[in-house]
Parts: structure tokens; C-alpha cells; sequence
């Protein structure tokens, strides 16, 4: 009976989202700068702050976030896991993309896994430097078939811009 218990609990710890949550420094320093300096209209490395409705309380929560455009398609990668800027995109299925005075009103899908790897490696290609720890030693240069067991731990959305409403 203890063996079916065990197991049960590693199982269900198995499927569990992962969740890195930021540190000190990251959470009380860096983020804030990062968003400061892009509501500033001054992105660094092309970062914008992330607009989401709470889906509990409906009011704007916001981080920083660094969009990936392939081809024109543009993406948002939660690094970090299923944080709470992704149940809330989830829930909401619309947000705002944030720099300086500018505001981009987007809606959200989220990407299949078999569709995540070639951009989870466009993704470390150009921000390993920032978000490479959260990966687990993954790098651009991974295989098809390790970047594909990664993705489930990283949430990938595809953007577009929001119908225009009258």
C-alpha cells in the first residue's frame, strides 16, 4: 500500500507546472529597472512590459517580458513556467504590450508542443544570456527531441493585434 501511495505522489508531482519564482535581487532590482526603463520608451533588448487583467481581482498586472518574432509572427515565452502572467493570459486570452507611451492591445493563443521547439531555440538563440538558467542547461544548440521534452515546461503564446473595436 505504500508503494501505490509513493507513486501516486511522484506521479502527480511529475505533472505538476513548473514554476521558477524570481529571486530577491530579480523581483526588488532588476525586473523593476527593466520595466522602468521600458515604460520609459527606452526597451532593452527589445523588451516590453506585459499588461494582463488579474483573473481573479480584473486589475492590470504587469512584468516584463521579451516578445520573439519569427517571420512576423510574434510570441511571448514564459521562461520562468506557468507564472502567474500566464494563468492570467489563460483567463483573459487578451493583454497589452507595453513601451513607453505606446500601448499594443493583443489577443493570445496558446502553441502546441510539437510546435514549440524551433522557438524555444530562436528563444535561447537570442536571450540564453538572460533566461538561459531556466532552461536546465539548454542552449540554441539542443536537439529537436530535448527542446521538445522542455516544453512543457515553458508556456509559448502566439500574439496578434486585437480587432479593432468601434
Amino acid at each position: 500500500m505504500t508503494r501505490s501511495v509513493l507513486s501516486s505522489k511522484t506521479a502527480a508531482h511529475t505533472f505538476a507546472p513548473r514554476y521558477v519564482a524570481p529571486d530577491f535581487l530579480t523581483r526588488r532590482v532588476l525586473n523593476p529597472l527593466v520595466a522602468a526603463a521600458t515604460r520609459l520608451g527606452l526597451p532593452l533588448a527589445g523588451s516590453r512590459v506585459l499588461a494582463v487583467r488579474g483573473r481573479s481581482s480584473g486589475q492590470w498586472r504587469t512584468t516584463p517580458v521579451n516578445p520573439l518574432t519569427i517571420d512576423g509572427v510574434r510570441y511571448l515565452v514564459a521562461p520562468r513556467g506557468t507564472t502567474q502572467w500566464v494563468r492570467n493570459l489563460r483567463a483573459a486570452g487578451t493583454g497589452e504590450l507595453r513601451s513607453g507611451r505606446r500601448s499594443e492591445v493583443f489577443t493570445a493563443v496558446e502553441v502546441s508542443e510539437a510546435d514549440k521547439p524551433p522557438l524555444l531555440r530562436e528563444y535561447l538563440r537570442r536571450w540564453a544570456w538572460e533566461v538561459g538558467l531556466f532552461f536546465d542547461g539548454l542552449d540554441a544548440d539542443a536537439s529537436e527531441a530535448e527542446l521538445l521534452a522542455a516544453g512543457p515546461k515553458h508556456p509559448v503564446f502566439r500574439i496578434a493585434p486585437a480587432p479593432a473595436t468601434l
